[in-house]
């Protein structure tokens, strides 16, 4: 029913009850503490494993963010078949995989394959059944040296971090030579692109111009 005149609002629900709504965050800091407390906790539990998983170097995309590096969802089949592990047994070891990802550069394959190597050197294998070791498991005094927490891999992210590493020479402005005003050369540029019509209609108007006076 349309409203007229002074007539009641129909169905109005001005009445909120704001304050038995309202939802606040005065818990971070004690959040916080929790969430950290339980990292150790879990840390502790599965200890001698890591608690992480390893994951890849690959590069951030588009071109404002490609220069930052950062940990991918996990290596691709290439890189875990160029570093010699097969690719069901890398995910009981704790390494992430991810069949979808392609390789599309040769400098990212060979960092990849460097940290895949990097981490099997520090992976100690703990035999599944005491007294019966498989090929590929630690030996007795490195399962020893590993529960007492000597030579432990606790966390991956610790053990191999990934460092966004400058490849270019850092200076500061004032150590570099001033050839060339780049900012003055590239206004001049557009300057000339949008006038390069104005300019031709000129000089073709003194041209005509000047046969004038001549003839």
């Amino acid at each position: 029913m349309a409203i007229k005149h002074n007539q009641e609002i129909q169905k109005n629900h001005f009445h909120k009850d704001w304050q038995r709504r309202v939802r606040v965050h005065f818990d971070q800091p004690g959040r916080k503490k929790s969430r950290r407390n339980a990292r150790v906790a879990k840390a502790a539990k599965v200890a001698p494993r890591p608690v992480d998983r390893l994951r890849p170097v690959v590069r951030c995309p588009t071109v404002k963010y490609n220069r930052r590096v950062r940990p991918g969802r996990g290596f691709s089949l290439v890189e875990l078949k160029a570093a010699g592990i097969p690719r069901k047994f890398a995910a009981t070891i704790g390494i992430s995989v991810d069949p979808r990802r392609q390789n599309l550069s040769e400098e990212g394959l060979k960092a990849n394959v460097e940290r895949l190597q990097e981490y099997k050197k520090k992976l100690i294998l703990f035999p599944r059944r005491n007294g019966k070791t498989m090929s590929g498991d630690a030996s007795t005094e490195d399962v020893k040296a590993a529960k007492k927490g000597e030579n432990i891999v606790r966390s991956t992210v610790g053990s191999l971090p990934i460092k966004n590493v400058v490849t270019f020479e850092e200076g500061k402005i004032g150590d570099y030579e001033a050839t060339e005003n780049a900012y003055r050369k590239l206004r001049d540029a557009r300057s000339e692109a949008r006038l390069i019509g104005v300019r031709e209609k000129r000089a073709k108007a003194k041209e005509d111009e000047a046969a004038n006076k001549k003839k």
